[in-house]
């Protein structure tokens, strides 16, 4: 298929809603230049929509698809809570639906989470745990006939044994561009985290991280959010860090501390790619993480140095790795293939042949 010829409906979450947000503008802006058309359906976070607005919304979609003579592709951004993107294609006939999959093996979680079950908790926790074996099975039947591509190799065998009628695809995370920084053992002696806050990231062992490290080794926090964390001696709390500064926090760190913690919903693990991995990629910044999940991968693809334990296990891996000069050289080269791997335009790839193919 000739995509310079198509349209590809969009739809995502706003800039700034989230990580998949902030993803999604790097994404469309890389797809983009292969269509002939491009429309974006741009949501705000899940738990926004009332019902109706809901409908009014998903009845959006199914006109702009309708009202073209085009060739249509829609792909959609499906996270957990993210709705528009979940039920929007639904029903669509003769068009071809992709997603990529940002949190599998489900790829909503809570389908039904309109404005007054986020608001009234009881109620939403009531819907969705009580009927969480049903609520998996709904979701493979709205996805059936999508095809969901997922950013690990994990997330895509998670992905298939749950969602069956869907053709499964495995892409990564693309490398966004970042200018080349120092050679790592040129910056500070500190370890850094980075990204949102909110439960699971890591940012609760703070205090267990600051005592088990090494004193010389300052730990740097930034990231929305962060500021609202409480002070701690020997941390260095930024907030949210954009442009130039962001450049400048990954130039004041060794190392990138990814100490997430297992996600699970209702009982079942969740396993999402971390976008926080990407950008220290970016910048040629080496990745110390737990070992489970899709991070487990790392363990294999380079670049990063894999921990099973807690902030104890974490601390005693940084105070080794930071004083380590040849393997810290040796975890950046690795990165620094990594960032070449998966650019922008290498990861695109996969999708173009998706799409090319119908």
């Amino acid at each position: 298929m000739d995509l310079s010829q198509a349209r590809l409906v969009y739809i995502a979450p706003r800039a700034g809603e989230s990580g998949v947000g902030d993803y999604a503008d790097e994404f469309i802006d890389a797809v983009r230049p292969y269509f002939g058309e491009t429309v974006e359906l741009r949501h705000r976070g899940p738990g926004w929509a009332t019902l109706w607005q809901l409908v009014r919304q998903c009845r959006e979609v199914h006109r702009i698809v309708r009202d073209s003579d085009r060739h249509t592709i829609v792909h959609t951004e499906q996270s957990g809570g993210a709705l528009l993107p979940f039920w929007g294609p639904f029903g669509l006939r003769d068009v071809q639906v992709t997603s990529t999959v940002h949190d599998p093996p489900l790829t909503v979680w809570w389908p039904f989470r309109t404005r007054i079950a986020a608001r009234i908790r009881v109620l939403g926790h009531g819907i969705h745990y009580t009927l969480r074996r049903p609520m998996a099975r709904l979701e493979a039947r709205v996805n059936r006939g999508r095809t969901l591509i997922a950013l690990s190799r994990t997330g895509a065998r998670e992905l298939a044994r749950v969602m069956k009628g869907s053709t499964i695809a495995s892409s990564s995370l693309f490398v966004p561009k970042r200018p080349d920084l120092d050679p790592v053992n040129d910056r500070p002696m500190a370890i850094g985290l980075f990204g949102y806050v909110y439960r699971g990231k890591g940012f609760d062992v703070l205090a267990d991280l600051r005592e088990h490290l090494d004193p010389q080794i300052t730990i740097r926090i930034a990231g929305r959010g962060t500021e609202e964390l409480p002070p701690l001696e020997g941390v260095e709390i930024l907030g949210e860090v954009l442009d130039e500064d962001e450049d400048a926090f990954f130039n004041s760190i060794r190392v990138l501390l990814v100490p997430y913690n297992p996600r699970h919903i209702y009982g079942r693990e969740a396993f999402p790619a971390a976008s926080t991995v990407s950008r220290a990629m970016a910048y040629r910044t080496p990745v110390l993480c737990r070992g489970h999940g899709a991070l487990r991968e790392l363990a294999e693809d380079g670049g990063a140095v894999v921990v099973d334990g807690g902030a104890a296990e974490l601390a005693d891996a940084a105070n080794e790795l930071l004083n380590d000069t040849a393997r810290l050289s040796r975890l950046q080269g690795e990165a620094d293939r990594l960032r070449a791997e998966h650019s922008a335009e290498r990861v695109i790839d996969d999708y173009l042949e998706i799409w090319r193919a119908g």
